[in-house]
C-alpha cells in the first residue's frame, strides 16, 4: 500500500510497459514467421501491428544504418522497380502490380536494425520451425487422405487434389521443409556437444521427419536439385576439409539408400529426363515443366538483347511474351503467355536490364558477406541466402510470396543478430 502511495508501483508498471516496446515488435515478427507456412493473408495482417510497434522503438540511428550495402541494395532494387514504371509499355495496373513482389525487400533494413539492437531473434526461428513441424505432420495426414487438405476450403476456383500438400503448393512446402532440415544441423551438433542429448534427439527426429516427408510424400524438383548442392556448400564453408568430405560421402550414401527404397523419389527424378527428352524432340503439344522453362528462357534472352541496359520496364514481361506468342491451338508450348520466366536473373534483366542484374547480385553477395563467421545466426542467414540463389535459377523465388518472405525474415533477423554478435566485445 505504501508503494502505491509513494508512486513506486505506477512507476514500475510504466517502466515495464516502456521496456516491452522492444519485446513487442519481436513478438509480431515471430507471429509473421508462425503464419508464413500456412497463409498469405495472415502474414499481411500480422505485418501491420509490427510496423506500428516498430515506430515506437529508438530510431535515432536508423537513417545511418540504411547507408550500409546490406540495407541500401534492397532499397535500390525497389527504387529501380518504381523508376521502371516510367519507361514500361505495360498498362499501368500491370506496372503497379509488378512493384509488389520486390517491395517486400524494404522490410529487410527494418528487421536488421531491430534485431541488431534488441534480442529475441530466436523467437522468430523457433516460431517458424514449430509451424513447419506442424505442417509436416499435417502433410503426412493429407498424404493418407488428400480430401483433408486445407486447400479444399481455402482455394478459389477449381480444386486440384495433391497428395501430401496441406496448403498452397508443393514447391513452397519443399522449400520450407528443406530449409528447416538443414538449419537444424547446427543446433543438433551444438546440443550434443553440450551434453543436452534429449533436446538434440528431439530436433534430430524433427529434421528426419522433414526429410522423410520430402522423400516419401512429396518434393519439388527445385528442392531435389538445390538441396544436395546446398548441403555441400555449407559443409565446405563450415567444416574442416576432412569432416566436409566425410559429410559429403555420408550424404551420397544416404541418397543412394533413399533412391533404392523410395519409388516416389525415383519417379520425380525420372520426370526430369522425360521432360527434357520431350522438349529436345520438339513434342511441344505436351507441355512440361522443363520444356516450358526452356522456352521461357529462350524468349527472355531475346527480350534482353532488345533492351540490354535498362530493360523494358516494370511489368513488361507478360506483354512481351504476348507479342511473340504463337497460336496456342497449333503450338501450345510457344503459345504460352506468362508474366514469370521462372528465373530470377532473367525476370530482373527483362524489366531493368544490366542495371537491375548488378543490383540483384550486389544484394545477394552483400548479404552473403554479412554471414561470414560462426554462430546460429550466421548459419541460418547463409543457408537462407544460398538457398534463395540456387532455387532462383529455376524460379523467381526472391519475388515469390513464401520464398521471398523466407528470405526477408531470414536475412533481416539473422543479419541483425550476426551484426550484433560481431560488434559485441569478446
Amino acid at each position: 500500500m505504501s508503494d502505491v502511495l509513494n508512486g513506486q508501483r505506477p512507476a514500475s508498471v510504466l517502466s515495464a510497459i516502456w521496456a516491452a516496446r522492444y519485446r513487442t515488435p519481436a513478438r509480431f515478427v515471430a507471429l509473421v514467421a508462425l503464419l508464413l507456412p500456412w497463409t498469405t493473408t495472415g502474414v499481411t495482417f500480422a505485418l501491420i501491428p509490427w510496423l506500428i510497434t516498430f515506430a515506437f522503438v529508438d530510431l535515432r540511428e536508423f537513417p545511418r544504418s540504411l547507408l550500409r550495402p546490406v540495407c541500401l541494395l534492397p532499397i535500390a532494387l525497389v527504387v529501380l522497380a518504381l523508376l521502371g514504371t516510367l519507361w514500361s509499355d505495360a498498362p499501368w495496373p500491370e506496372r503497379l502490380h509488378a512493384i509488389g513482389p520486390p517491395a517486400k525487400l524494404l522490410v529487410i533494413p527494418l528487421l536488421i536494425y531491430q534485431f541488431e539492437r534488441w534480442p529475441h531473434g530466436n523467437w522468430v526461428f523457433s516460431a517458424f520451425l514449430a509451424s513447419c513441424a506442424l505442417l509436416m505432420l499435417y502433410s503426412f495426414v493429407v498424404a493418407i487422405d488428400p480430401a483433408l487438405s486445407l486447400k479444399l476450403y481455402l482455394s478459389r476456383g477449381p480444386y486440384k487434389v495433391e497428395s501430401g500438400v496441406a496448403v498452397r503448393n508443393y514447391i513452397d512446402q519443399s522449400q520450407e521443409f528443406g530449409l528447416c532440415a538443414i538449419a537444424l544441423i547446427y543446433p543438433i551438433v551444438a546440443l550434443f556437444r553440450e551434453g543436452r542429448v534429449r533436446i538434440a534427439m528431439l530436433l534430430a527426429a524433427i529434421a528426419i521427419g522433414f526429410l522423410v516427408n520430402m522423400v516419401f510424400v512429396v518434393v519439388s524438383r527445385t528442392a531435389l536439385v538445390t538441396l544436395p548442392i546446398l548441403f555441400v556448400v555449407l559443409a565446405l564453408l563450415h567444416l574442416r576439409w576432412r569432416a566436409a568430405l566425410a559429410a559429403v560421402g555420408a550424404m551420397a550414401l544416404l541418397a543412394v539408400s533413399l533412391w533404392l527404397v523410395s519409388p516416389h523419389l525415383r519417379a520425380t527424378v525420372a520426370k526430369f529426363g522425360g521432360d527434357y527428352k520431350s522438349s529436345m524432340e520438339g513434342r511441344s503439344n505436351s507441355i512440361s515443366g522443363m520444356g516450358s522453362r526452356l522456352e521461357y528462357w529462350r524468349k527472355s534472352l531475346g527480350f534482353i538483347a532488345d533492351a540490354p541496359m535498362i530493360g523494358h520496364g516494370t511489368g513488361s514481361i507478360r506483354g512481351l511474351f504476348a507479342s511473340v506468342a504463337a497460336d496456342a491451338e497449333i503450338d501450345p508450348l510457344r503459345g504460352e503467355i506468362v508474366s514469370n520466366p521462372h528465373n530470377q536473373t532473367l525476370s530482373v534483366a527483362v524489366q531493368w536490364g544490366a542495371v537491375g542484374v548488378l543490383v540483384l547480385y550486389g544484394l545477394w553477395f552483400a548479404h552473403l558477406a554479412m554471414f561470414r563467421g560462426e554462430g546460429l545466426a550466421c548459419w541460418i542467414g547463409l543457408l537462407v541466402v544460398v538457398q534463395n540463389m540456387l532455387s532462383s535459377l529455376l524460379n523467381t523465388h526472391l519475388f515469390d510470396f513464401a520464398p521471398g518472405w523466407i528470405y526477408v525474415l531470414g536475412v533481416g533477423v539473422a543479419g541483425g543478430m550476426a551484426l550484433a554478435a560481431k560488434r559485441a566485445p569478446n
